[in-house]
């Protein structure tokens, strides 16, 4: 498997590797199934999440890869909360809803908790992470992202566009050329995918209940 992390090409000086370029690709197309809530987004992300691991792994960024087995995790969890979740729309597919004010606070709360004690600990251990917070900004919005989508919230979109912001820099500069390039793309999907949330949530017409799965 080492022809994964190989150079595949250079692209505008910047040095392209396979498992950079296929796992990012693989990880839009879940994007892309999740603006289409289909249950195959969390397969799909799980796959995307084991090929960059080996990506990060291989050139030691510690964090990044640390974040991909919470990925791994979460979309396993992902999965299994779609598939409970699964025919509660009134298409009869998965139903999506705004957050109340409640879960947002708990999300932005457990985000801000979750990068201190993250960066805390690459502080401690500096063979994690050469960019401390940068890194463990992009790990919590991530974990937070996928949280938000396994229970169906339209939150997970802005979630996704605040990772997004930092990601695009922290990648060029790690060397991750590909993936720089594919956050890029991942803000355009992210808008596309918001405004399709947000309309079917809209028509869902009732609101549901804090606590029943999405």
């Amino acid at each position: 498997m080492n022809w994964l992390n190989s150079e595949a090409f250079t692209l505008f000086g910047q040095h392209i590797k396979w498992s950079d370029m296929i796992g990012n690709v693989i990880g839009l197309v879940g994007l892309a199934l999740g603006r289409r809530r289909s249950i195959w987004s969390w397969p799909v992300q799980l796959l995307s999440g084991v090929i960059l691991l080996t990506a990060f792994a291989s050139a030691h960024l510690s964090g990044s890869a640390g974040k991909q087995l919470v990925v791994i995790v979460v979309a396993l969890w992902g999965w299994w909360q779609w598939n409970r979740g699964r025919g509660q729309g009134q298409d009869g597919s998965i139903a999506v809803r705004f957050a109340t004010w409640r879960e947002r606070a708990c999300l932005v709360g457990a985000a801000a908790v979750g990068t201190l004690a993250v960066s805390a600990l690459f502080h401690a251990y500096p063979s994690l992470s050469w960019d401390p917070w940068p890194d463990a900004y992009i790990f919590v919005g991530t974990v937070i992202a996928m949280y938000a989508q396994a229970r169906g919230m339209v939150e997970f979109w802005f979630a996704w566009l605040l990772v997004d912001v930092v990601g695009v820099p922290l990648n060029f500069a790690n060397g991750f050329a590909f993936s720089g390039f594919v956050y890029v793309l991942y803000g355009a999907l992210v808008l596309w995918g918001m405004r399709d949330w947000w309309l079917r949530s809209r028509k869902a017409g009732q609101p549901v209940l804090e606590g029943v799965p999405a």
